[in-house]
């Protein structure tokens, strides 16, 4: 077992007011008076608004965490209203950061809260992070995510990390410091490439699991803040939503750290040519007999959203499984095409690396196709 002891020492004694918000907490093992002042006298940064922030910043700020940092630099778009449930309808278009602020101070007011609305890189994490007692990191790329895990490093201070897609989750702690500490980069010592990790507006996520995630994340930084209990470290918590099924693997040290950039150059391709979508509308006419190709790479689900009319759907996955093309593709052109573009670059720089010479992509996606020429398909 893991024991940490607790981050913060305790605040001034709580008022009757308090004792009663918080009294099914002043209840459970290991909590009670002298926990509850610990969590009041806390400051906690949460990086990202978004879907595991949103149950972050309900159990935190319900639990009476003292003081929360949002750091956020999106808005609220529509698409986010499915699983980033502190966020109303009528939000949309707004900041994430503020949005969750009005949410944080209409459910406690004994929590202070401030935004900063910024991306948080390299440059500007250790200035944001400095002061806070625990981390809690929903982001949603590895740049942030490495940005936040060095910075914390650095600072000492503890990282709760998690990421979600579709209906898989990864969990973990970190704490710096102690014997056999761990870090981010012990879990991915080599970033994957962009383009190899699916976002959830490529990739899907099920709602009620950002939920699930974030409810672990706000009770991992509970108990740390208290020193109760046995947090997530030196291992990392895998949760699969389908078959609702949890198990754990160990982390330990790695060493010395891989830069990124000992790879990068290792898988370069000569940059594909891309036509517009109001060309590729022009090309509909030949489609049918004999033109071009048009592959659609998106997943099943997307296409029944809507497709260029005479594509050949076939998902990326399978595209880069082809050892060879024309059992799968007819002679000539191909015009690849995804939701935005990532994965019909993949898909296109595979079937040049097999031999086929004319393939483009189509710039901005079924996303661009729907702005500039057919408006009346759902943009998701």
């Amino acid at each position: 077992m893991t024991a940490v002891p607790p981050l913060v020492e305790p605040g001034p004694a709580l008022t009757p007011e308090q004792v009663s918000r918080y009294s099914r907490h002043l209840l459970v093992p290991g909590m009670g008076m002298t926990a509850q002042r610990r969590l009041l006298a806390s400051r906690v940064a949460v990086v990202g608004a978004g879907g595991l922030g949103s149950p972050v910043l309900s159990y935190l700020a319900a639990a009476g965490v003292g003081h929360l940092t949002i750091i956020d630099d999106d808005d609220v778009d529509v698409t986010n209203l499915q699983r980033q449930v502190i966020h109303r309808s009528d939000a949309v278009g707004t900041a994430k950061g503020a949005s969750a602020a009005g949410f944080v101070r209409g459910l406690n007011p004994d929590v202070s809260v401030e935004v900063r609305h910024t991306r948080i890189t390299a440059d500007n994490a250790l200035e944001l992070l400095r002061g806070h007692d625990v981390v809690l990191d929903g982001a949603d790329n590895f740049p942030t995510r490495y940005a936040v895990s060095d910075a914390s490093v650095a600072l000492g201070i503890p990282l709760v990390w998690a990421a979600v897609l579709r209906f898989d989750a990864q969990v973990s702690t970190f704490v710096p410091g102690i014997e056999d500490a761990v870090s981010l980069r012990d879990l991915f010592p080599v970033p994957p490439r962009p383009e190899d990790v699916p976002s959830c507006s490529e990739a899907g996520v099920l709602g009620a699991l950002v939920g699930q995630v974030g409810s672990i994340m706000a009770a991992e930084a509970v108990k740390l803040v208290c020193g109760f209990g046995e947090p997530l470290v030196g291992r990392v918590l895998l949760i699969d939503a389908v078959s609702q099924r949890t198990r754990e693997v160990p982390l330990r040290p790695v060493g010395a750290v891989v830069r990124p950039v000992e790879r990068e150059h290792v898988r370069e391709i000569v940059p594909l040519p891309e036509v517009s979508p109001q060309e590729v509308r022009d090309l509909l006419p030949g489609v049918a007999s004999g033109g071009p190709t048009l592959l659609d790479v998106r997943e099943p689900a997307e296409h029944e959203l809507g497709t260029v009319p005479g594509a050949l759907l076939v998902p990326v996955g399978e595209v880069l499984s082809w050892e060879e093309v024309d059992h799968h593709l007819p002679d000539g052109p191909v015009v690849v095409y995804c939701k935005a573009g990532p994965r019909a670059q993949r898909a296109a720089a595979h079937l040049v690396r097999l031999g086929r010479e004319d393939v483009s992509v189509m710039t901005g996606g079924i996303l661009g196709w729907i702005e500039q020429v057919d408006p009346s398909l759902p943009s998701y």
